[in-house]
């Protein structure tokens, strides 16, 4: 089961935490957490799309109405669109950590299980 933590504001981004806890044999470390950016969960849909064979489903939304100047609200910052698209990460990384065929994903364990992600990695397969 892998839960998303609210994160945190920096930078005009916001992050959250990914907490993994298996006891799936294919993965290395039991528990881990890791921060993680919508970017990076945009990554991991395009990896998987490019690399395997599963149907990954959709993402939560981008927010790009919300970064226009001039809102009446806190725009990306507002607490109920961060609550939602946590919410909507949280289902996608699920639905992606419970199929089989992700689960041997080398794109997958280094989402979950690495502090920084190595977008020049070479994609394949995790033996066990």
């Amino acid at each position: 089961h892998v839960e998303i933590l609210p994160g945190f504001q920096s930078n005009l981004q916001i992050n959250y935490f990914s907490s993994l806890q298996t006891n799936l044999p294919i993965f290395k470390l039991k528990e881990s957490c890791v921060r993680r950016r919508y970017s990076d969960f945009e990554w991991l849909k395009n990896e998987l799309e490019r690399d395997s064979k599963i149907v990954v489903p959709p993402l939560p939304g981008k927010a790009l109405k919300r970064q226009l100047p001039f809102r009446g609200d806190e725009g990306i910052f507002e607490e109920s669109f961060i609550e939602e698209r946590r919410q909507g990460l949280e289902q996608f990384i699920n639905k992606i950590a419970g199929h089989p065929l992700a689960q041997n994903e080398r794109c997958l364990h280094m989402f979950l299980q690495e502090e920084t992600i190595d977008r020049n990695y070479v994609p394949g397969k995790v033996r066990q």
